[in-house]
């Protein structure tokens, strides 16, 4: 049983985390290559944002939103 875990613990040391031990070699090298990924999730982040913004803009004007239902008493 003792092998079974060791084996486990094997695969993710020597093989699952070879990405991750690829960038930190990288960071010594260029900060900003090793943190390539990050700027794109960035960016990617950035257009659905602002892609959102663009259709609630749209769905204001429209005006078909009903404001008549409160889900309390109290809000007015």
């Amino acid at each position: 049983m003792k092998d079974f875990f060791e084996g486990i613990a094997d695969l993710h040391q020597e093989v699952l985390f070879l990405p991750f031990h690829a960038l930190r070699d990288l960071q010594a090298e260029s900060w900003w290559a090793a943190n390539a990924l990050n700027w794109v999730f960035m960016l990617i982040c950035f257009a659905a944002f602002f892609y959102w913004m663009k259709q609630l803009k749209e769905y204001d004007k429209e005006g078909t939103e009903r404001t008549d239902v409160k889900s309390h008493e109290f809000l007015g």
